[in-house]
């Protein structure tokens, strides 16, 4: 494993680590449930943004310190000045923060694994549900407070959930406030997988080391298209299988993939 950096103060902070071709983010603010300041937030952008352009990453887990995963935004500090922000600041910010974060998450070619334990409450909720695998301890709690708190939904709620779980339930969970635990959560459809205490660990190190294992280029090709179709016709989305094979086909990977079904062993991907 590679040395870390935490960014932050040591109260304050997501660590950023690489190990090997895992590129791991764990939020670590854990006396305020892991809430997220705008400090932390551009850190994780930051982060993703790299991961983006680096081809020595197969995959990235995001995950909580302590016993929650992440809590949301920290409103409270980002308003504890006094001051009344000036008129459009938050249509300002918040594109190249929390909704950029949101935005890198759902759209970066690494496959997103995620890990909830506690909260995941807001934007942290959001953050779990973006991913492409999140694992959650059955107990968990996934929460999207914000018309409890006066305001509006924002950091892709209203675009994730209808799609992920139906109009019905997102309502549920955006409109009346309802929170949801992991077991409901993964029955629902809204994460992977819900898992005992004990086993949360290492059931997020085996799916880190299949996906590190996978074909990096193919799996970031298939997610693009995946999600572009949603909102395509047949037409559409058949013209991006056409271009996603195009590609893949031009990969190391495929090739490889080619040989291993001929020689009838396992594929040794390289993420190239």
């Amino acid at each position: 494993m590679t040395d870390a950096s935490a960014l932050g103060d040591s109260a304050e902070a997501v660590d950023v680590q690489r190990d090997g071709p895992v590129l791991r983010l764990t939020i670590r603010r854990p006396g305020s449930r892991n809430a997220l300041s705008q400090s932390m937030i551009e850190t994780m952008v930051g982060a993703l943004t790299r991961a983006a352009t680096d081809d020595g990453l197969r995959v990235v887990h995001l995950c909580g310190a302590g016993g929650d995963f992440c809590s949301g935004v920290d409103w409270v500090a980002a308003n504890s000045d006094g001051r009344r922000p000036r008129v459009g600041d938050l249509v300002r910010r918040i594109p190249h923060t929390a909704h950029r974060l949101i935005e890198l998450v759902h759209t970066l070619h690494l496959p997103v694994v995620c890990t909830v334990r506690g909260w995941a409450a807001g934007l942290g909720c959001n953050l779990a549900i973006a991913a492409d695998f999140t694992l959650a301890e059955a107990d968990a709690v996934f929460w999207e407070p914000f018309l409890s708190r006066g305001f509006s939904p924002d950091s892709g709620s209203t675009w994730l959930l209808p799609r992920l779980i139906g109009l019905a339930r997102a309502k549920r969970m955006l409109l009346l406030g309802d929170k949801v635990s992991g077991t409901e959560a993964a029955d629902w459809g809204l994460i992977h997988r819900a898992v005992g205490a004990g086993d949360l660990d290492g059931e997020t190190e085996r799916l880190l080391a299949r996906l590190a294992g996978a074909p990096t280029v193919a799996f970031g090709l298939a997610k693009q298209a995946m999600h572009r179709n949603l909102v395509s016709g047949l037409g559409d989305a058949l013209d991006q299988e056409l271009y996603g094979l195009e590609l893949a086909c031009r990969t190391s990977d495929f090739k490889e993939g080619l040989a291993a079904f001929r020689e009838r062993r396992n594929p040794d991907f390289e993420g190239r």
